[in-house]
């Protein structure tokens, strides 16, 4: 049933309720000042000037009012923006995150080529598809080392701040390209009021709408493009990284993290671990008190 609240002004509520004075039903509610029961709807109108119109009919009747019904866009037929990151989840390496533009022609090679969730391909096979990825997809991809990461949390960001940083940021370099997307999606996170929120701190903004939705890797081949172009970003990282140290820096926040974290420790102090490990992880506190035994 579709229930509608608006805020008309004073003189179309009185022609509307004129128009359909026939409806008009007396109410118990001392907020409604008219209660009318029309045809597949209801409408009420309350004293402080709102109008809440409820039924299958509720559209129609609120039209009156310049009610126009948003039309949600569906599907991945037309040009998009989708966008990823990879990282979060992992005590080691920087945090990765990519925005894609695909358009309609390209469905077919991306499917021929094997895109789809890269939670279900192995490592290999996206070392394998991002080369070719970056290659065909106009994209922009940016990656936060431990070491600034490490920089910016707890200052000016957290670990939810800013990772709208970095997706805000790779879609706004995207539309810097002339790409023209007619949806952006993002591989939900948070919230949409909690992006808004952390949004507002930014300097960089576009016009366009964007869309938080979960799970969009597998709805969406743009969306699944940028977790594979990401997700090969972050593993280049984390093997950049141990080879300067030393070390096979493993992926994820497990028991093995803690060792090898212990070992960096050890090795480095903690000037060695900021510069590979984001350090507001539990895996931290861990690895020194593997050290203490």
């Amino acid at each position: 049933m579709a229930s509608i609240t608006l805020t008309p002004s004073e003189k179309e509520i009185q022609t509307f309720v004129q128009k359909h004075e026939h409806a008009l039903t007396p109410s118990k509610n001392p907020y409604i000042r008219y209660f009318l029961k029309l045809p597949q709807a209801s409408v009420s109108v309350y004293t402080s000037g709102k109008v809440l119109l409820q039924g299958e009919a509720a559209e129609s009747y609120a039209r009156f009012f310049g009610y126009q019904v948003e039309q949600v866009v569906s599907g991945q037929n037309f040009p998009l923006i989708g966008t990823d990151e990879v990282g979060n989840g992992s005590y080691f390496g920087g945090l990765a995150v990519v925005a894609s533009f695909v358009t309609p022609d390209q469905h077919d090679f991306l499917r021929k080529v094997g895109v789809g969730d890269s939670k279900t391909l192995t490592d290999q096979k996206i070392r394998q598809l991002a080369s070719l990825l970056k290659e065909k997809i106009q994209h922009q991809a940016l990656l936060l080392s431990p070491s600034k990461y490490n920089e910016v949390i707890g200052e000016r960001y957290n670990a939810v701040s800013v990772k709208v940083a970095l997706h805000n940021q790779a879609i706004y370099l995207l539309l810097q390209k002339e790409v023209e997307p007619e949806k952006i999606v993002i591989d939900a996170f948070t919230s949409s009021q909690n992006y808004q929120k952390y949004l507002k701190n930014e300097a960089n903004h576009f016009s366009n709408p964007v869309t938080l939705e979960e799970k969009a890797e597998g709805k969406y081949l743009a969306v699944a493009v940028s977790s594979i172009i990401a997700r090969d970003l972050f593993l280049e990282n984390l093997e950049n990284l141990g080879r300067e140290l030393g070390y096979q820096l493993p992926s994820g926040a497990g028991a093995a993290s803690d060792k090898v974290a212990s070992q960096i420790l050890q090795a480095y102090g903690m000037k060695g671990l900021s510069f590979c490990a984001k350090l507001h992880f539990k895996n931290t506190e861990k690895a020194k008190q593997l050290l203490e035994r």
